[in-house]
């Protein structure tokens, strides 16, 4: 994961620079937020990094911009819950669930790759009309769907009647697996987007690139050491959130729809970064 997500995202990162590449887009997901899996704590360090060099090109007036997208549940992708149940199916079952009080958030590949040039082409028209500064992208998903209630309606579209002719098995939550997800961490400032709909974005929180940099540096040796607990100390470091991963207890299920509905624009937290310097995280 932290090969992949942070080694792989600052090897790109750097290269689109290298390139003078226009504009740059992470895929991020809404697990980087307030992360309590490896997944989220490696994809939320990358936006910070992609955040801190975009902060560089702000400064300068350079022209290039690097900003992110986070997805929720893509329909139909690779490891999607939708294929998994269409073939548990196929076989007359069970399908497996992690807890009947799972909830996400979905969209189509269509919307992710559509949010993807929203992102694009909003960022270049900032860099160019010196708009507010967005940094991260996400789609308005609606309200989030109850795995549970999935897996009975594509029982039922298939022609078979959930419990009795096909089960429904609920396997336990895993480790580093919240029952909801957030689609924005409770410092990150939102801002509005004038003329487009369906799009939500807030402005960054991040650190100085000296700390990310020297973070990065320690992430390389504990990866080549294979030192689990030296990896997480530096995500405590960098991201607070994280260092509430052992305590952290799910909110009810109505929470994440109703942050996900919060007015754009809002007014941040007292402990937010603002909008002209990076947070000082850690």
């Amino acid at each position: 994961g932290i090969k992949t997500n942070i080694f792989g995202s600052v090897n790109v990162t750097d290269a689109a620079i290298a390139a003078n590449t226009k504009i740059f887009v992470l895929i991020s997901t809404d697990k980087a937020i307030e992360p309590v899996s490896m997944l989220g704590a490696t994809k939320r360090f990358a936006e910070m990094y992609a955040q801190s060099r975009d902060a560089e090109f702000v400064a300068a007036a350079a022209g290039m911009r690097l900003v992110a997208v986070r997805f929720g549940n893509v329909l139909g992708s690779v490891g999607s819950v939708v294929p998994k149940f269409k073939a548990q199916i196929a076989r007359g079952g069970p399908l497996t669930v992690t807890s009947p009080d799972m909830i996400r958030y979905f969209m189509t590949i269509r919307e992710a790759c559509d949010l993807v040039l929203t992102a694009a082409s909003h960022a270049d028209g900032e860099a160019r009309a010196g708009a507010e500064r967005a940094a991260v992208y996400v789609l308005k998903m609606g309200q989030p769907v109850r795995i549970a209630d999935l897996a009975e309606r594509m029982i039922r579209l298939a022609g078979f009647e959930p419990g009795t002719e096909i089960e429904i098995a609920y396997t336990g939550a895993r480790p580093g697996e919240r029952l909801n997800e957030i689609l924005f961490a409770r410092e990150e400032p939102r801002i509005a987007l004038p003329g487009i709909d369906g799009v939500m974005a807030a402005r960054p929180v991040f650190a100085d690139r000296d700390r990310l940099d020297a973070w990065v540096a320690r992430l390389r040796d504990a990866v080549s050491a294979g030192d689990r607990a030296a990896a997480e100390a530096v995500f405590e470091a960098a991201i607070p959130h994280f260092r509430e991963r052992a305590v952290l207890r799910p909110g009810p299920p109505q929470e994440a729809a109703e942050r996900a509905a919060a007015p754009a624009g809002g007014p941040p937290r007292a402990d937010a970064a603002p909008a002209t310097a990076p947070a000082a995280l850690g």
